[in-house]
């Protein structure tokens, strides 16, 4: 796929490329073919792979003349009544998602594309949207391990619930990951380096700093992590 450079930070060996699909990739300098200025602008050809550019390296001028002037003739053959028809059935559709906006989209997202992505930035709806559905998703493992527990008498001695224990145990072990991830990015959303989601481990207090966090509205202007995020008013 090609795309363009949005940003690179060249100290930071990580950067960000809008693919012809639409989508932001990230991208990190051991993706790159071959070592070389990755300015912005810069027009590049890689592999998106789960959010995530891979093989990527610059193309000239030239490859787009040669690569114009070698489509001219299959773009005159498909100039037929019956080529016409074959691209109005497909009108309209794409070949890979747009990125989401909807708080659902988020969290799915959350959980797969970035599952183990701390580069980037995260809106205040992304954030929000990954918690809502992660409450959710909790009570819900909540609710059928004690459903189970109560079935099998387990709240009816003194034995732990072993279900409601268990289930609760892989769900945060499973979330454990793309939770941080979140953080992360939201730090990066306001200016912040995300090394400062440690904060968590101060006691009593380290909780409501990242909630003030959380709050603080997005930065209207390209930062060392990333463009604005998508959806956002400029």
């Amino acid at each position: 796929m090609r795309g363009e450079v949005l940003h690179y930070d060249e100290d930071q060996g990580f950067g960000f490329i809008t693919g012809a699909d639409g989508n932001r990739y990230t991208f990190r300098r051991e993706d790159l073919r071959r070592e070389t200025a990755m300015a912005r602008g810069t027009r590049v050809e890689f592999q998106p792979a789960g959010g995530q550019a891979r093989d990527v390296f610059s193309i000239t001028a030239q490859d787009l003349a040669s690569d114009a002037s070698a489509n001219a003739a299959p773009a005159q053959a498909g100039n037929t009544p019956a080529a016409r028809a074959s691209q109005a059935q497909h009108f309209g559709r794409s070949s890979e998602p747009a990125e989401p906006t909807d708080l659902w989209g988020y969290f799915w997202r959350g959980l797969t594309g970035n599952y183990f992505n701390f580069a980037g930035r995260a809106r205040r709806k992304e954030y929000w949207g990954y918690c809502l559905f992660w409450t959710i998703a909790l009570l819900a493992i909540l609710g059928i391990g004690i459903f189970a527990d109560v079935e099998m008498g387990n709240l009816d001695s003194a034995e732990m619930p072993a279900v409601t224990v268990g289930l609760f145990g892989v769900f945060l072990l499973g979330t454990f990951l793309p939770g941080l991830g979140m953080i992360v990015r939201r730090l990066h959303d306001i200016g912040l380096p995300g090394w400062l989601c440690l904060v968590m481990l101060i006691p009593s207090i380290g909780g409501l700093i990242i909630l003030v966090f959380a709050l603080i509205p997005t930065q209207a202007r390209e930062n060392q992590w990333g463009p604005v995020p998508a959806g956002i008013r400029v």
